[in-house]
Protein backbone atom coordinates (compact mmCIF):
# COMPACT_ATOMS: atom_id res chain seq x y z
CA UNK A 1 0.00 0.00 0.00
CA UNK A 2 1.25 3.51 -0.75
CA UNK A 3 1.26 6.25 1.88
CA UNK A 4 -2.16 7.69 1.03
CA UNK A 5 -3.77 4.25 1.04
CA UNK A 6 -2.19 3.46 4.40
CA UNK A 7 -3.50 6.70 5.91
CA UNK A 8 -6.98 6.01 4.62
CA UNK A 9 -6.94 2.39 5.81
CA UNK A 10 -5.78 3.57 9.23
CA UNK A 11 -8.71 6.01 9.43
CA UNK A 12 -11.19 3.30 8.50
CA UNK A 13 -9.93 0.32 10.49
CA UNK A 14 -7.18 0.80 13.10
CA UNK A 15 -8.17 1.89 16.60
CA UNK A 16 -5.27 3.71 18.27
CA UNK A 17 -4.66 3.74 22.04
CA UNK A 18 -5.43 6.74 24.27
CA UNK A 19 -6.42 9.18 21.54
CA UNK A 20 -9.46 11.19 20.51
CA UNK A 21 -10.97 9.04 17.80
CA UNK A 22 -12.60 11.87 15.83
CA UNK A 23 -9.49 14.03 16.18
CA UNK A 24 -7.36 11.20 14.82
CA UNK A 25 -9.70 10.63 11.88
CA UNK A 26 -9.36 14.31 11.02
CA UNK A 27 -5.60 14.55 11.51
CA UNK A 28 -4.53 11.21 10.05
CA UNK A 29 -1.71 8.91 11.09
CA UNK A 30 2.02 9.68 11.06
CA UNK A 31 3.66 6.55 9.71
CA UNK A 32 7.06 5.58 11.07
CA UNK A 33 9.22 3.55 8.73
CA UNK A 34 12.58 2.66 10.33
CA UNK A 35 14.80 3.21 13.33
CA UNK A 36 18.46 3.06 14.33
CA UNK A 37 19.85 3.90 17.75
CA UNK A 38 17.92 6.91 19.07
CA UNK A 39 16.77 7.91 15.57
CA UNK A 40 13.49 7.25 13.75
CA UNK A 41 12.59 7.93 10.11
CA UNK A 42 9.04 8.37 8.86
CA UNK A 43 7.69 7.36 5.46
CA UNK A 44 8.56 10.78 4.05
CA UNK A 45 12.20 10.38 5.04
CA UNK A 46 11.93 12.90 7.91
CA UNK A 47 14.51 11.98 10.58
CA UNK A 48 13.52 12.30 14.23
CA UNK A 49 15.53 12.03 17.45
CA UNK A 50 13.36 9.89 19.70
CA UNK A 51 13.78 11.40 23.16
CA UNK A 52 11.04 9.16 24.57
CA UNK A 53 12.28 5.68 23.56
CA UNK A 54 9.01 4.82 21.83
CA UNK A 55 6.79 4.75 24.90
CA UNK A 56 9.45 4.70 27.67
CA UNK A 57 10.48 1.26 26.41
CA UNK A 58 13.14 1.07 23.65
CA UNK A 59 15.91 1.32 26.23
CA UNK A 60 18.47 -0.39 24.00
CA UNK A 61 17.73 1.87 21.04
CA UNK A 62 16.43 0.73 17.67
CA UNK A 63 18.19 -1.63 15.27
CA UNK A 64 20.10 -3.80 17.75
CA UNK A 65 21.02 -6.65 15.44
CA UNK A 66 21.83 -9.13 18.22
CA UNK A 67 18.24 -8.86 19.49
CA UNK A 68 16.87 -9.55 16.02
CA UNK A 69 19.18 -12.57 15.70
CA UNK A 70 18.15 -13.93 19.12
CA UNK A 71 14.49 -13.69 18.10
CA UNK A 72 15.14 -15.34 14.75
CA UNK A 73 17.04 -18.22 16.33
CA UNK A 74 14.24 -18.90 18.77
CA UNK A 75 11.56 -18.58 16.09
CA UNK A 76 13.41 -21.13 13.99
CA UNK A 77 13.88 -23.54 16.88
CA UNK A 78 10.61 -23.18 18.82
CA UNK A 79 8.32 -20.25 17.99
CA UNK A 80 5.77 -21.03 20.71
CA UNK A 81 5.56 -23.11 23.85
CA UNK A 82 2.64 -23.08 26.22
CA UNK A 83 3.23 -22.77 29.92
CA UNK A 84 0.09 -24.80 30.63
CA UNK A 85 0.06 -28.57 31.39
CA UNK A 86 3.48 -28.32 33.15
CA UNK A 87 5.22 -27.40 29.90
CA UNK A 88 7.95 -24.76 29.65
CA UNK A 89 10.76 -23.56 27.42
CA UNK A 90 14.46 -22.98 27.98
CA UNK A 91 14.53 -19.20 27.39
CA UNK A 92 11.58 -18.54 29.71
CA UNK A 93 13.11 -20.59 32.52
CA UNK A 94 16.50 -18.93 32.02
CA UNK A 95 14.92 -15.46 31.98
CA UNK A 96 13.05 -16.10 35.25
CA UNK A 97 16.29 -17.32 36.82
CA UNK A 98 18.23 -14.31 35.53
CA UNK A 99 15.62 -11.79 36.65
CA UNK A 100 15.45 -13.12 40.19
CA UNK A 101 19.25 -13.01 40.41
CA UNK A 102 19.24 -9.32 39.42
CA UNK A 103 16.13 -8.05 41.22
CA UNK A 104 15.82 -7.12 44.92
CA UNK A 105 16.65 -10.21 46.99
CA UNK A 106 13.13 -10.69 48.36
CA UNK A 107 11.73 -11.36 44.89
CA UNK A 108 12.22 -15.05 44.13
CA UNK A 109 9.34 -15.95 41.80
CA UNK A 110 8.30 -14.68 38.36
CA UNK A 111 5.02 -14.75 36.46
CA UNK A 112 5.32 -13.56 32.85
CA UNK A 113 2.57 -11.43 31.34
CA UNK A 114 2.20 -9.75 27.95
CA UNK A 115 2.94 -6.20 29.13
CA UNK A 116 2.68 -3.74 31.98
CA UNK A 117 -1.10 -3.41 32.20
CA UNK A 118 -1.71 -7.12 32.60
CA UNK A 119 1.28 -7.41 34.95
CA UNK A 120 -0.55 -4.99 37.28
CA UNK A 121 -3.80 -6.89 36.78
CA UNK A 122 -1.99 -10.18 37.54
CA UNK A 123 -0.46 -8.68 40.68
CA UNK A 124 -3.90 -7.64 41.92
CA UNK A 125 -5.29 -11.12 41.28
CA UNK A 126 -2.39 -12.74 43.10
CA UNK A 127 -2.88 -10.36 46.05
CA UNK A 128 -6.59 -11.18 46.24
CA UNK A 129 -5.80 -14.91 46.17
CA UNK A 130 -3.05 -14.44 48.78
CA UNK A 131 -5.33 -12.88 51.38
CA UNK A 132 -8.15 -15.33 50.72
CA UNK A 133 -5.67 -18.18 51.18
CA UNK A 134 -4.53 -16.63 54.48
CA UNK A 135 -8.12 -16.48 55.71
CA UNK A 136 -8.29 -12.67 55.48
CA UNK A 137 -11.06 -12.25 52.90
CA UNK A 138 -11.89 -8.68 53.95
CA UNK A 139 -8.57 -7.29 52.69
CA UNK A 140 -9.87 -6.14 49.33
CA UNK A 141 -9.06 -2.41 49.26
CA UNK A 142 -6.13 -0.99 47.31
CA UNK A 143 -4.38 2.35 47.74
CA UNK A 144 -2.33 4.15 45.09
CA UNK A 145 -1.12 7.68 44.36
CA UNK A 146 -2.87 10.60 42.74
CA UNK A 147 -1.37 11.14 39.25
CA UNK A 148 -0.24 7.51 39.33
CA UNK A 149 -0.35 5.24 36.29
CA UNK A 150 -0.82 1.49 36.56
CA UNK A 151 -1.96 0.57 33.09
CA UNK A 152 -5.32 0.46 31.38
CA UNK A 153 -6.71 -2.96 32.25
CA UNK A 154 -10.17 -3.12 33.80
CA UNK A 155 -8.58 -3.17 37.26
CA UNK A 156 -5.34 -1.25 36.72
CA UNK A 157 -7.02 1.73 35.11
CA UNK A 158 -8.88 2.27 38.38
CA UNK A 159 -5.62 2.23 40.33
CA UNK A 160 -4.42 4.71 37.73
CA UNK A 161 -5.38 8.19 38.92
CA UNK A 162 -5.68 10.06 35.64
CA UNK A 163 -9.21 11.17 34.68
CA UNK A 164 -8.98 10.11 31.03
CA UNK A 165 -8.67 6.47 32.13
CA UNK A 166 -11.77 6.73 34.33
CA UNK A 167 -14.12 8.72 32.10
CA UNK A 168 -17.02 6.54 30.87
CA UNK A 169 -15.32 3.39 32.22
CA UNK A 170 -17.11 3.44 35.61
CA UNK A 171 -13.85 3.80 37.50
CA UNK A 172 -12.28 3.89 40.01
CA UNK A 173 -13.93 0.99 41.81
CA UNK A 174 -15.22 1.41 45.34
CA UNK A 175 -12.22 -0.59 46.57
CA UNK A 176 -9.66 1.70 44.89
CA UNK A 177 -8.35 4.75 46.73
CA UNK A 178 -5.73 7.43 46.16
CA UNK A 179 -3.53 9.59 48.36
CA UNK A 180 -1.68 12.76 47.31
CA UNK A 181 1.36 12.46 45.08
CA UNK A 182 4.81 13.35 46.49
CA UNK A 183 5.07 16.24 44.02
CA UNK A 184 7.81 18.62 45.20
CA UNK A 185 7.19 21.39 42.65
CA UNK A 186 3.50 21.59 43.54
CA UNK A 187 4.08 21.07 47.26
CA UNK A 188 3.62 23.75 49.93
CA UNK A 189 7.18 22.87 51.01
CA UNK A 190 8.99 22.23 47.70
CA UNK A 191 12.47 22.37 49.24
CA UNK A 192 11.75 20.31 52.34
CA UNK A 193 12.25 16.69 51.33
CA UNK A 194 11.56 15.32 54.80
CA UNK A 195 8.27 17.18 55.05
CA UNK A 196 7.15 15.75 51.69
CA UNK A 197 8.09 12.23 52.80
CA UNK A 198 6.34 12.59 56.14
CA UNK A 199 3.21 13.96 54.48
CA UNK A 200 3.01 10.87 52.24
CA UNK A 201 3.48 8.50 55.16
CA UNK A 202 0.77 10.31 57.17
CA UNK A 203 -1.59 10.22 54.17
CA UNK A 204 -1.13 6.47 53.77
CA UNK A 205 -1.58 5.86 57.48
CA UNK A 206 -4.71 8.01 57.53
CA UNK A 207 -6.23 6.25 54.55
CA UNK A 208 -5.56 2.79 56.00
CA UNK A 209 -7.00 3.93 59.34
CA UNK A 210 -10.08 5.30 57.57
CA UNK A 211 -10.67 2.05 55.69
CA UNK A 212 -9.54 -0.23 58.51
CA UNK A 213 -6.24 -2.11 58.26
CA UNK A 214 -8.14 -5.40 58.18
CA UNK A 215 -9.74 -4.23 54.90
CA UNK A 216 -6.65 -2.94 53.05
CA UNK A 217 -4.68 -5.30 50.85
CA UNK A 218 -1.86 -3.30 49.28
CA UNK A 219 -0.28 -0.01 48.34
CA UNK A 220 0.81 0.40 44.69
CA UNK A 221 3.30 3.05 43.63
CA UNK A 222 5.77 3.94 40.91
CA UNK A 223 9.23 4.87 42.27
CA UNK A 224 9.03 7.80 39.85
CA UNK A 225 5.56 8.58 38.53
CA UNK A 226 5.62 8.41 34.74
CA UNK A 227 2.45 9.32 32.88
CA UNK A 228 1.35 11.58 35.73
CA UNK A 229 4.06 14.01 34.68
CA UNK A 230 7.39 12.39 35.67
CA UNK A 231 6.93 13.21 39.37
CA UNK A 232 10.26 12.54 41.12
CA UNK A 233 9.83 12.09 44.89
CA UNK A 234 12.63 12.98 47.30
CA UNK A 235 15.23 10.31 47.93
CA UNK A 236 14.15 8.29 50.93
CA UNK A 237 10.46 8.47 50.02
CA UNK A 238 10.32 4.94 48.59
CA UNK A 239 11.99 3.45 51.65
CA UNK A 240 9.64 5.35 53.98
CA UNK A 241 6.57 4.07 52.13
CA UNK A 242 7.90 0.49 52.16
CA UNK A 243 8.43 0.74 55.93
CA UNK A 244 4.98 2.23 56.43
CA UNK A 245 3.37 -0.70 54.59
CA UNK A 246 5.20 -3.14 56.86
CA UNK A 247 3.91 -1.34 59.97
CA UNK A 248 0.39 -1.21 58.54
CA UNK A 249 0.42 -4.91 57.56
CA UNK A 250 -0.34 -4.28 53.90
CA UNK A 251 1.59 -5.43 50.85
CA UNK A 252 3.95 -3.02 49.10
CA UNK A 253 3.86 -3.22 45.30
CA UNK A 254 6.50 -1.38 43.27
CA UNK A 255 5.34 -0.66 39.72
CA UNK A 256 8.63 -0.52 37.83
CA UNK A 257 7.13 -0.85 34.37
CA UNK A 258 8.70 2.51 33.43
CA UNK A 259 11.51 2.82 35.97
CA UNK A 260 12.96 -0.66 35.53
CA UNK A 261 15.94 -1.73 33.44
CA UNK A 262 18.27 1.20 33.87
CA UNK A 263 15.83 4.01 33.28
CA UNK A 264 16.62 5.72 36.60
CA UNK A 265 20.25 4.55 36.91
CA UNK A 266 20.36 1.14 38.64
CA UNK A 267 18.71 -1.82 36.95
CA UNK A 268 15.66 -1.28 39.20
CA UNK A 269 14.77 1.95 40.97
CA UNK A 270 14.06 0.04 44.20
CA UNK A 271 17.73 -0.86 44.43
CA UNK A 272 18.76 2.78 44.90
CA UNK A 273 17.17 2.69 48.37
CA UNK A 274 17.54 -1.05 49.05
CA UNK A 275 13.77 -1.45 49.02
CA UNK A 276 12.41 -4.99 49.05
CA UNK A 277 8.87 -5.05 47.58
CA UNK A 278 6.37 -7.81 48.19
CA UNK A 279 5.61 -7.69 44.47
CA UNK A 280 7.14 -5.76 41.59
CA UNK A 281 5.69 -5.28 38.12
CA UNK A 282 7.95 -4.79 35.08
CA UNK A 283 7.61 -4.61 31.30
CA UNK A 284 8.82 -2.08 28.67
CA UNK A 285 12.62 -2.27 29.13
CA UNK A 286 12.38 -6.02 29.80
CA UNK A 287 12.36 -6.61 26.04
CA UNK A 288 13.14 -2.99 25.08
CA UNK A 289 9.91 -2.97 23.10
CA UNK A 290 11.16 -5.53 20.57
CA UNK A 291 8.36 -7.95 21.56
CA UNK A 292 5.49 -7.86 24.07
CA UNK A 293 6.33 -9.08 27.58
CA UNK A 294 5.82 -8.06 31.18
CA UNK A 295 6.29 -9.78 34.51
CA UNK A 296 5.24 -9.91 38.14
CA UNK A 297 8.14 -10.60 40.47
CA UNK A 298 6.88 -12.04 43.73
CA UNK A 299 8.34 -12.46 47.22
CA UNK A 300 8.58 -16.00 48.54
CA UNK A 301 6.10 -15.48 51.38
CA UNK A 302 3.41 -14.40 48.88
CA UNK A 303 4.10 -17.39 46.64
CA UNK A 304 4.08 -19.86 49.50
CA UNK A 305 0.77 -18.61 50.86
CA UNK A 306 -0.86 -18.96 47.45
CA UNK A 307 0.73 -22.35 46.78
CA UNK A 308 -0.30 -23.88 50.09
CA UNK A 309 -3.75 -22.29 50.18
CA UNK A 310 -5.31 -25.18 48.26
CA UNK A 311 -4.77 -28.88 47.74
CA UNK A 312 -1.61 -29.65 45.68
CA UNK A 313 -3.57 -30.76 42.61
CA UNK A 314 -5.99 -27.80 42.55
CA UNK A 315 -4.98 -25.28 39.82
CA UNK A 316 -4.40 -21.63 40.64
CA UNK A 317 -6.78 -20.15 38.07
CA UNK A 318 -4.67 -17.46 36.49
CA UNK A 319 -2.90 -17.69 33.14
CA UNK A 320 -2.56 -16.39 29.58
CA UNK A 321 -1.90 -18.10 26.28
CA UNK A 322 1.25 -16.11 25.66
CA UNK A 323 2.65 -16.10 29.20
CA UNK A 324 6.39 -16.92 29.15
CA UNK A 325 6.45 -16.79 25.34
CA UNK A 326 9.79 -18.30 24.25
CA UNK A 327 10.56 -15.66 21.59
CA UNK A 328 9.89 -12.77 23.96
CA UNK A 329 11.95 -14.54 26.62
CA UNK A 330 14.87 -15.04 24.20
CA UNK A 331 14.70 -11.33 23.41
CA UNK A 332 14.59 -10.51 27.12
CA UNK A 333 17.74 -12.53 27.74
CA UNK A 334 19.63 -10.72 24.99
CA UNK A 335 18.38 -7.34 26.20
CA UNK A 336 19.67 -8.13 29.70
CA UNK A 337 23.01 -9.11 28.18
CA UNK A 338 23.20 -5.78 26.36
CA UNK A 339 22.43 -3.87 29.55
CA UNK A 340 25.32 -5.52 31.35
CA UNK A 341 27.90 -7.05 28.99
CA UNK A 342 27.00 -4.64 26.19
CA UNK A 343 27.60 -1.62 28.41
CA UNK A 344 24.19 0.03 27.98
CA UNK A 345 23.49 0.26 31.69
CA UNK A 346 26.86 1.90 32.30
CA UNK A 347 26.38 4.27 29.37
CA UNK A 348 22.99 5.36 30.68
CA UNK A 349 24.51 6.04 34.08
CA UNK A 350 27.40 7.98 32.51
CA UNK A 351 25.03 10.09 30.41
CA UNK A 352 22.75 10.99 33.34
CA UNK A 353 24.72 14.03 34.49
CA UNK A 354 24.69 15.53 30.98
CA UNK A 355 20.97 14.81 30.71
CA UNK A 356 20.31 16.51 34.06
CA UNK A 357 22.44 19.52 33.08
CA UNK A 358 20.54 19.86 29.80
CA UNK A 359 17.21 19.93 31.60
CA UNK A 360 18.44 22.36 34.26
CA UNK A 361 19.78 24.74 31.60
CA UNK A 362 16.29 25.04 30.15
CA UNK A 363 14.85 26.33 33.44
CA UNK A 364 16.12 29.73 32.26
CA UNK A 365 13.73 29.60 29.30
CA UNK A 366 10.71 31.92 29.68
CA UNK A 367 8.27 29.02 29.44
CA UNK A 368 9.94 26.63 31.90
CA UNK A 369 9.19 26.61 35.61
CA UNK A 370 10.74 23.34 36.76
CA UNK A 371 13.14 20.61 35.67
CA UNK A 372 13.11 17.21 37.38
CA UNK A 373 14.93 13.98 36.65
CA UNK A 374 16.39 10.73 37.83
CA UNK A 375 18.79 8.86 35.60
CA UNK A 376 17.57 9.17 32.02
CA UNK A 377 13.99 9.94 33.05
CA UNK A 378 13.08 13.60 33.22
CA UNK A 379 10.60 16.39 32.64
CA UNK A 380 10.17 20.11 32.13
CA UNK A 381 7.08 21.75 33.57
CA UNK A 382 5.91 24.81 31.68
CA UNK A 383 4.28 27.70 33.55
CA UNK A 384 2.91 31.11 32.68
CA UNK A 385 4.39 32.68 35.83
CA UNK A 386 7.57 31.32 37.39
CA UNK A 387 7.05 33.15 40.69
CA UNK A 388 3.57 31.76 41.34
CA UNK A 389 3.99 28.51 39.37
CA UNK A 390 0.73 29.30 37.59
CA UNK A 391 0.03 26.88 34.73
CA UNK A 392 -0.88 27.87 31.19
CA UNK A 393 -4.57 27.87 30.43
CA UNK A 394 -5.74 24.69 28.71
CA UNK A 395 -7.44 26.77 26.00
CA UNK A 396 -3.99 27.52 24.52
CA UNK A 397 -3.66 23.82 23.60
CA UNK A 398 0.05 24.15 24.24
CA UNK A 399 0.83 20.39 24.37
CA UNK A 400 -0.51 19.81 20.85
CA UNK A 401 1.36 22.84 19.51
CA UNK A 402 4.56 21.70 21.21
CA UNK A 403 4.33 18.19 19.80
CA UNK A 404 3.78 19.46 16.27
CA UNK A 405 6.63 21.97 16.56
CA UNK A 406 8.88 19.25 17.95
CA UNK A 407 8.11 17.05 14.97
CA UNK A 408 9.06 19.85 12.61
CA UNK A 409 12.29 20.27 14.57
CA UNK A 410 13.05 16.57 14.28
CA UNK A 411 12.47 15.48 17.86
CA UNK A 412 9.90 13.38 19.71
CA UNK A 413 9.09 13.86 23.38
CA UNK A 414 5.96 13.42 25.50
CA UNK A 415 3.78 16.53 25.74
CA UNK A 416 1.41 15.82 28.63
CA UNK A 417 -1.94 17.54 28.80
CA UNK A 418 -0.94 19.68 31.78
CA UNK A 419 2.01 21.29 29.99
CA UNK A 420 4.69 18.89 31.22
CA UNK A 421 7.26 17.64 28.72
CA UNK A 422 8.53 14.12 29.38
CA UNK A 423 11.90 12.69 28.31
CA UNK A 424 13.19 9.12 28.39
CA UNK A 425 15.88 8.62 25.72
CA UNK A 426 17.43 5.22 25.02
CA UNK A 427 20.40 4.17 27.15
CA UNK A 428 22.58 4.11 24.03
CA UNK A 429 22.36 7.92 23.79
CA UNK A 430 25.75 9.46 22.95
CA UNK A 431 27.12 12.74 24.26
CA UNK A 432 26.64 14.42 20.88
CA UNK A 433 23.08 13.09 20.60
CA UNK A 434 22.27 14.35 24.10
CA UNK A 435 23.51 17.82 23.13
CA UNK A 436 21.52 17.70 19.89
CA UNK A 437 18.42 16.57 21.77
CA UNK A 438 18.40 19.63 24.00
CA UNK A 439 19.19 21.97 21.13
CA UNK A 440 16.06 20.70 19.38
CA UNK A 441 14.00 20.97 22.58
CA UNK A 442 15.11 24.59 23.00
CA UNK A 443 14.26 25.35 19.37
CA UNK A 444 10.79 23.92 19.96
CA UNK A 445 10.25 26.03 23.08
CA UNK A 446 11.48 29.10 21.20
CA UNK A 447 8.95 28.38 18.47
CA UNK A 448 6.17 28.71 21.04
CA UNK A 449 7.26 32.27 21.75
CA UNK A 450 6.38 33.13 18.15
CA UNK A 451 2.71 32.76 19.06
CA UNK A 452 1.25 36.03 20.36
CA UNK A 453 -1.27 34.29 22.62
CA UNK A 454 1.50 32.29 24.29
CA UNK A 455 3.63 35.40 24.82
CA UNK A 456 0.61 37.25 26.18
CA UNK A 457 0.02 34.53 28.74
CA UNK A 458 3.47 34.96 30.28
CA UNK A 459 3.24 36.95 33.54
CA UNK A 460 0.49 39.14 32.20
CA UNK A 461 2.05 39.49 28.76
CA UNK A 462 5.43 40.87 29.85
CA UNK A 463 7.11 39.54 26.71
CA UNK A 464 4.55 40.85 24.21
Amino acid sequence: MNKDALIQADRQHLIHPVIGYRAHETRGVTILDSGQGVWLTDVDGHRLLDAFAGLWCVNTGYGQQSIVEAAARQMTKLPYATGYFHFGSEPAIELADRLTSLAPDALTRVYFSLGGSDAVDSAARFITHYYNALGKPHKKHFVALERGYHGSSSFGSGLTALPVFHRNFDLPLATQHHIPSPYPYRSATPDDAQAIIEASVRALEAKVHELGAHNVAAFFCEPVQGSGGVIVPPRGWLRAMRDACTRLDILFVADEVITGFGRTGPLFACQAEDVQPDLMTVAKGLTAGYAPMGAVLMAEHVYQAIATGAAPDVPIGHGQTYSAHPVSAAIGLEVLRLYHEGGLLANGQARASQFEAGLEALVDHPLVGNARYRGLLGALELVSDKSTRAPFDASLKLPARLFEAAYRNGIIFRAFGDNVLGFAPALCLTSDECEEMFARVKATLDDMLEFKDVRSALRGGALV
